[in-house]
């Protein structure tokens, strides 16, 4: 049943205007009416509608609602693979691919075309020379993307594959290839059982030999995962196990394996959140997707939803403009993590850009470049953010605790909404002179970045998808980030190695904040497109408390593969790790 409600009246001499809401069992799910008399005679009525939904599953995270367009996701659970380390000879092994993943070095072969290398040599033998025959013949020699899958007698296994990791193999992000190939392997093949082993397994440091298996579980899980839920028909995969082999045994890989499933379903749900279209994905089901979490995960973790009536007692006029012309209400999201025992040494915030659709507002994205249609990529700050919460939630790190904050709107164009000269004022009381409707992610950014500090947050990284400028700077697989802190870099730099993503700082250069000055206010939200991933940096600056470490990552590259049309989940394994690091 729905509820209506006069929550405020206004009246002047030209017209008065009601405000009714109406809303249903939950708060976030509201609709709102305005009526305008503008004349005696005359009466305008503008309807703005934000559809009821219902919470998503625990596993699948399918969001289904009403929507423009009737369009609803379909329910997929992700399958479960178990992974498990063993140390073995390879050719007693028993399933449905043996995949080696092989150097170009271990393709030598001596004067009689036999291979030199001992693994491949064991195993030709057992093939009566046909792996040797077959890769000389499909001219493989084991370069990056190379992989051949053969079925042959002779084995235990029922195909052996080789996958080219090219000249060497050490980078987390190496091995997550070796992953994604087996995956597409296993896809094509159908396989319900994989084993996977290195031609050179000796290569591999005993240090390493962890994260190397970590990588490749991670691999094989997001290799597998494809997002059906909008699609009328698709696929369900059939891999089921994973022997990883020659990387070692015990309690200590099984858990590094475990923490490598957790993350990278964390990513897939970053993934999801960014390929869901934003008639779908709204700010008010981004909250409830949010809630889910808290809900999944409540024994460490809790979730305050703000609406837009707690943010205009937070004064977050900035945010609030940028969400002014939307019939879709903001969404203030504010999830923490708590360990349930122990004590708390450190305290963290993740902020992430939240804009389910940013048409540009009035400086409108016009022209092949601006890209307008894939503007639901917005989200992709906030789906690392909540990406990473949903893992961090699973791994239950000891000793920090972590607030997860997404400033949640739309920027649209109405005649309600912020116009290009307009002054708003921030919840720190700095004035923004907003001289491009279009610069908007940074405005929504600065009251969360305040709202973070006010958390009492020993350290904030934020994450947006802020400027076109970083793209140019350093294309579209790299991330930029800035700090002033050379201490905090550190620590993001290693976690961005430990989890195979790229991120590259850059120059906080204070001389460029002479750009960002206005006649009429404390600063403009753009300064030009001189320096801009730099002087957006420096507006962030604005509104962190400087007793706070922070930084500031810019994503708008890496956040979306054009090959594959689809969403990286960027962001979720470098967050993780980071949080992990600060951990006891």
């Amino acid at each position: 049943m729905a509820v209506t409600l006069v929550t405020s009246f206004a009246s002047s001499s030209s017209s008065s205007r009601f405000h009714f809401r109406s809303f249903s069992s939950s708060p976030s799910s509201l609709s709102s009416c305005f009526v305008r008399f503008q004349s005696p005679s005359r009466l305008k009525v503008a309807f703005a509608v934000t559809p009821l939904y219902c919470s998503s599953k625990a596993m699948s995270h399918t969001i289904a609602h009403a929507t423009l367009g009737l369009t609803q996701a379909n329910s997929v659970d992700h399958p479960k693979i178990s992974f498990s380390g063993k140390e073995m000879d390879v050719t007693e092994w028993k399933g449905d691919i043996l995949a080696v993943g092989v150097m170009e070095k271990d393709m030598t072969k001596d004067a009689n075309s036999k291979f030199e290398n001992t693994i491949l040599k064991k195993l030709d033998a057992h093939l009566g020379g046909l792996l040797a025959d077959v890769s000389s013949e499909e001219d493989f020699s084991g370069k990056p993307g190379q992989y051949t899958v053969l079925r042959l007698r002779g084995l235990g296994s029922k195909r052996v594959g080789l996958i080219g990791l090219g000249k060497s193999a050490s980078s987390p992000s190496a091995f997550q290839s070796l992953g994604e190939a087996v995956a597409a392997a296993a896809k094509a093949s159908q396989a319900s059982s994989v084993a996977v082993v290195l031609a050179s397994s000796e290569s591999v440091s005993n240090e390493s030999k962890l994260s190397s298996a970590s990588a490749i579980a991670s691999g094989t899980v997001l290799g597998l995962f494809e997002d059906s839920r909008y699609k009328s028909e698709s696929k369900k995969p059939s891999l089921k196990s994973v022997d990883i082999i020659g990387f070692g045994t015990g309690p200590g890989l099984e858990e590094k394996l475990k923490y490598a499933e957790h993350v990278s379903y964390g990513v897939i749900f970053g993934k999801e959140l960014v390929n869901s279209p934003a008639n779908v994905l709204t700010p008010a089901v981004l909250a409830e997707e949010a809630s889910n979490l808290a809900s999944m995960y409540s024994d460490v973790m809790t979730a305050n939803i703000l609406n837009e009536e707690q943010c205009k007692e937070l004064k977050m006029g900035s945010y609030l403009a940028v969400a002014a012309a939307s019939a879709n209400p903001p969404h203030f999201i504010h999830l923490i993590y708590k360990p349930s025992s122990g004590p708390v040494k450190t305290k963290l915030a993740l902020v992430g850009k939240g804009l389910t659709f940013d048409s540009g507002g009035y400086n409108i994205k016009i022209g092949p470049d601006m890209i307008i249609e894939l503007m639901k990529i917005d989200v992709g700050g906030s789906a690392a953010v909540l990406g990473a919460a949903k893992a961090i939630g699973q791994i239950k790190p000891p000793g920090v605790e972590v607030h997860f904050i997404v400033a949640a709107c739309e920027n649209m164009i109405s005649g309600t909404g912020m116009r290009p000269g307009d002054v708003i004022t921030a919840s720190n009381g700095k004035t923004i002179e907003v001289n491009n409707t279009d610069a908007e992610g940074r405005l929504t950014l600065a009251d969360a970045l305040v709202y973070a500090c006010n958390q009492g947050v020993d350290k904030i990284v934020d994450l947006a998808t802020l400027t076109g400028a970083i793209i140019v700077a350093l294309g579209p697989s790299m991330a930029g980030m800035y700090t002033a802190s050379d201490e905090l870099a550190k620590e993001v730099t290693a976690a961005s190695e430990r989890s195979g993503e790229k991120l590259w700082r850059m120059p906080m250069e204070e001389r460029y904040w002479e750009m960002m000055k206005s006649s009429v206010a404390d600063m403009v939200n753009l300064g030009g497109h001189a320096g801009d991933s730099i002087t957006a940096a420096l507006f962030l600056k604005q509104f962190v408390s400087e007793n706070v470490e922070w930084m500031h990552i810019d994503m708008a590259g890496p956040v979306w593969n054009e090959k594959k049309k689809a969403a990286t989940g960027f962001g979720v394994a470098t967050l993780v790790e980071w949080v992990q690091n600060n951990s006891s």
